[in-house]
């Protein structure tokens, strides 16, 4: 049957009722077979998880790193075959926080090919990459919030097409990155032209629409049917229907998208699992494994089991082998010194392993002082300003007229800033090829207490200041000062009177506006000189007779504190809970030990850093007293 013969049998077709809005400009380009893409962005997190639970993820891409001149499109990250190839990307760059690319489509690959007629038909895919984090910045967050980790540092190794990326702003660019917009949109809107066949030659896409003879056409139509795959039925339908090289080209890739339709469909399968071979979960379960090692109470976690009882020999070959550098006939340093230098996981598994024993030998050395503060964070290192309001007016009698009156709050002012503490941690070669996990290990727990023992002799010092009378206030006094009425007129030894007095004294504070505040006393803080002396005086006993009986007794805890210079000072603190007091900060995003690790140059071996950002100060005397003893 003919093309008029068709055309006449076939129904009228419903008028097409349109709307028209601006024309979009497109980087695609269907003739190259290109587009403008942003594979990333760091704008937005990525849910990712670890043995330690949900955290996100932030890439930093700096604009001064340098990337890959090409890299593989891959369909949806899939790397079990050739197939999944789609093309390529090239002219890769940071710009402004995106990571940009040119993305090229394969003219051999049928998926490719369906993608371009999508693409042609106004579609717009997503984008997503693979890559290795070589460095990584770890903040915390508050309690019941995500960890935040932000990727310093990556090698880029694929860009994938996907359905829905984790990065939702990755994608096609609407237009091109190196010409300019499209034009207004009052244009009319134009098809774009059908795709050509692959293995047409650009003399034959571009020769006319219309061949003098159908011969020629015939010709042309069995050319485009060997090159695309298809069989002698499909040549025949569309000779018999006197189909133009325009209709034949398109029934073509309609063609070929049904028959990679089921390869579509399996793709869309999805399963949800975790990969034990990623980079970053991998540095992770090694450094637990080779930590639980020095700590045998350390109940490993099910995918860290794989490496139990390894060797740092053993892991840094199977790190050499995961980056396809053969170990073979190598010595034994020659093994540490390229795992070291280039593979980037070995450096970070040894960070990872340290870092856990610093920490834990951090949380296992608190400073006492610490229970008688608050916890806050600070956004930066410049003075933390502690505003501190009054209490409210109190209420008065409304008239019959109605009338309310109007009343204000009193305000004090006090500060203090953060300050940074740190040291570098060597783990040398030595220690490396003796497989000497014991020598760094013991570092790593000593640096651990010591970054407690820095934030204990800081919160010590405040106390020790001015003789022991404490810091400056905003009000020009001491801390202790006759004047704050938080201070004995007469040092005595601990007692259950001289308790007595300190809690009356502080039960009659009074706020900024003159009125009375909630100042309940929770713990005696004292030296080691005096801690059987508040144990005995605040351990219940059974009284025989009623002045036997102690008062205190449950309801005041006792800490102490080594560093205290003084063997009779003993202080009194308040709940934190009803009245300020000592107040103590981390860095926003980073409390306690930040850990950061790289390949020794200067020293022969790894260089782990640990970072401490703390500050601490009084920002009210009314939660404090003390006595000199006696």
């Amino acid at each position: 049957m003919t093309a008029a013969a068709l055309s006449a049998t076939a129904p009228a077709p419903l008028q097409l009722m349109l709307r028209r809005e601006p024309r979009t400009a497109t980087s695609w380009d269907a003739e190259s077979m290109t587009f403008d893409a942003v594979l990333a962005t760091t704008r937005g997190g990525v849910t990712r998880y670890d043995e330690r639970g949900l955290y996100m993820e932030f890439l930093a891409l700096s604009e001064d790193q340098e990337w890959p001149e090409q890299i593989p499109l891959l369909d949806s990250h899939r790397r079990d075959s050739v197939d999944r190839r789609l093309g390529s990307v090239d002219r890769i760059r940071s710009v402004g926080g995106e990571l940009l690319g040119r993305v090229t489509l394969s003219r051999n690959n049928p998926l490719a090919l369906q993608i371009a007629a999508d693409l042609s038909d106004g579609h717009r895919p997503s984008a997503s990459i693979g890559y290795l984090t070589h460095e990584q910045k770890e903040r915390s967050t508050p309690p019941g919030r995500a960890r935040q980790v932000t990727a310093t540092r990556i090698e880029l190794l694929e860009a994938s097409l996907v359905i829905i990326p984790a990065d939702r702003s990755a994608g096609i660019r609407s237009q091109s990155m190196t010409t300019s917009p499209a034009p207004a949109a009052q244009e009319p809107v134009v098809p774009p032209a059908p795709l050509p066949a692959p293995g047409i030659a650009p003399t034959e896409r571009s020769a006319p629409q219309n061949p003098q003879t159908r011969a020629a056409i015939n010709s042309e139509i069995r050319v485009i049917a060997r090159s695309a795959g298809l069989d002698q039925n499909w040549i025949d339908g569309q000779i018999d229907a006197e189909a133009d090289l325009n209709q034949v080209r398109a029934a073509a890739l309609a063609a070929m998208g049904q028959r990679a339709a089921p390869t579509a469909a399996i793709r869309s399968t999805a399963s949800v699992g975790v990969d034990h071979n990623d980079p970053e979960l991998r540095v992770r379960h090694v450094g637990e494994a080779i930590y639980a090692r020095y700590a045998p109470s350390h109940n490993l976690s099910e995918p860290a089991r794989q490496y139990a009882g390894q060797t740092l020999l053993d892991i840094a070959r199977e790190s050499l082998r995961l980056r396809g550098v053969s170990s073979t006939g190598l010595s034994v340093a020659a093994v540490f010194e390229r795992a070291l230098h280039t593979t980037s996981d070995f450096p970070l598994i040894l960070g990872d392993s340290v870092g856990r024993t610093l920490r834990a030998a951090y949380r296992a050395a608190p400073s006492g002082m610490k229970l008688l503060g608050r916890k806050t964070t600070a956004r930066d290192f410049k003075a933390k300003h502690r505003l501190q309001l009054s209490e409210a007016p109190r209420l008065l009698p409304v008239g019959e007229d109605g009338e309310f009156k109007s009343g204000t709050l009193a305000e004090g002012k006090e500060s203090y800033k953060l300050t940074t503490f740190g040291r570098i941690i060597g783990i040398t070669r030595h220690a490396l090829i003796n497989d000497d996990l014991g020598a760094f290990a013991d570092l790593a727990r000593r640096f651990g207490q010591a970054a407690a023992a820095t934030e204990a002799q800081l919160l010590a010092d405040l106390l020790l200041l001015n003789a022991g009378a404490g810091p400056t206030m905003a009000d020009g006094k001491t801390l202790f000062h006759a004047d704050h009425k938080n201070k004995a007129e007469a040092g005595a030894a601990l007692a259950v009177a001289k308790l007595a007095d300190a809690r009356t004294a502080m039960r009659k504070q009074v706020g900024l506006s003159g009125e009375l505040i909630d100042v309940t006393p929770r713990h005696v803080l004292v030296p080691p000189d005096l801690e059987t002396a508040a144990e005995q005086i605040l351990t219940a006993l059974n009284p025989t007779k009623a002045e036997d009986t102690n008062p205190f007794a449950g309801k005041l805890g006792i800490v102490v504190e080594p560093r205290l210079d003084s063997a009779t000072r003993w202080y009194v603190a308040a709940d934190t809970a009803t009245v300020d007091g000592l107040e103590y900060a981390y860095l926003e995003g980073e409390e306690g030990v930040q850990i950061e690790t790289k390949a020794g140059f200067e020293v022969d071996g790894v260089q782990v850093k640990a970072r401490l950002d703390f500050g601490a100060g009084f920002v009210d005397h009314r939660g404090w007293y003390v006595n000199e003893g006696g």
